[in-house]
């Protein structure tokens, strides 16, 4: 029951791995989004400060000091109004508007759009552009009638789309070494999916003579016939062809084998695994019917084919 629980618990290790990677790539690429949201509600911030600053204008200019300025509306990401119930000179708004959006680093396009509060039709309108004309500004030098009235501006949109590809271009191969490691992690899991518990190898007794495939195993006399050939195993050979033996068809993972083979051993080396296999792939390289496969960033297994 021993190896189940640390089997299981080297899973949710691993699965605790890969959750936190893809929250971390995650978290990487989405920092765009909260830069940009950010960004908007900065500039909402300063769209909001100019418009009322422009009406508190407005009303001065017209000898209005005590009323009231309501507060500013905004209908999208890009559109803010504020509700004029007081007469304010349209002649004033071009340049006060410029020159309130100036003072908060305000830099985008905008329309500018007079409508009656009572059914939204527009009375007086014009784009930023015609500022710089010396005609000036459309419906200049028309007077409005007493009577409430919405001053709309409606900004044109940024391209953040261009910004971000360029601005954090950095993202794209962190996030894809990330991705890469956790893909790793997750191989790694999966293969262990497959691995059942195995007893201590000190505890591994397979019969005496063996068929592997086409060869015979003689774990008593610790030597392997292969073909025409014999071989004569040295203890570790024999006692990690044993370990094969007895688990065909599994994937055992990397450290169960060093801890089966060499635990007495008191140093466990990693290399010593990758060179006993090797001579093992050596002295069964006659026999197509078996094979030791290396499973990446896992361990080994060997396949024996009837």
């Amino acid at each position: 029951m021993q190896p189940f629980r640390i089997a299981l618990f080297q899973n949710c290790m691993d699965f605790r791995k890969i959750v936190f990677l893809v929250l971390f790539i995650e978290l990487c690429f989405s920092g765009n989004g909260v830069f940009a949201n950010n960004e908007q509600f900065r500039f909402a911030e300063k769209a909001n400060l100019a418009l009322r600053r422009t009406a508190h204008l407005l009303l001065l200019k017209n000898g209005d000091s005590l009323s009231t300025i309501p507060p500013v509306k905004q209908t999208d990401p890009n559109t803010f109004s504020i509700r004029m119930e007081h007469f304010f000179d349209y002649e004033e708004l071009p340049a006060l508007l410029k020159q309130s959006l100036e003072m908060q680093n305000v830099s985008r396009g905008y329309n500018v759009m007079v409508l009656n509060c009572a059914d939204g039709e527009v009375k007086l309108g014009y784009n930023f552009l015609e500022l710089n004309q010396k005609d000036g500004v459309a419906c200049g030098g028309r007077r409005l009638e007493k009577g409430c009235y919405q001053l709309k501006v409606s900004f044109i949109p940024e391209n953040n789309e261009t910004k971000t590809a360029s601005g954090n271009w950095w993202l794209l191969p962190f996030g894809s070494a990330l991705a890469g490691l956790g893909f790793m992690v997750w191989n790694k899991t999966r293969h262990k999916k497959d691995l059942r518990p195995i007893s201590p190898a000190a505890n591994i007794t397979i019969d005496t003579r063996t068929r592997l495939g086409a060869s015979l195993f003689d774990i008593s006399n610790q030597t392997l016939i292969s073909g025409d050939a014999t071989h004569q195993l040295t203890f570790r050979e024999a006692k990690l062809l044993a370990l094969f033996a007895k688990n065909p068809n599994q994937v055992l993972d990397r450290d169960f084998i060093l801890k089966s083979v060499w635990e007495d051993e008191g140093v466990i080396v990693g290399r010593s695994v990758d060179v006993f296999v090797s001579r093992l792939r050596k002295m069964l390289a006659s026999d197509p019917a078996v094979k030791i496969t290396a499973v990446h960033g896992v361990g080994y297994k060997m396949e024996v084919f009837s």
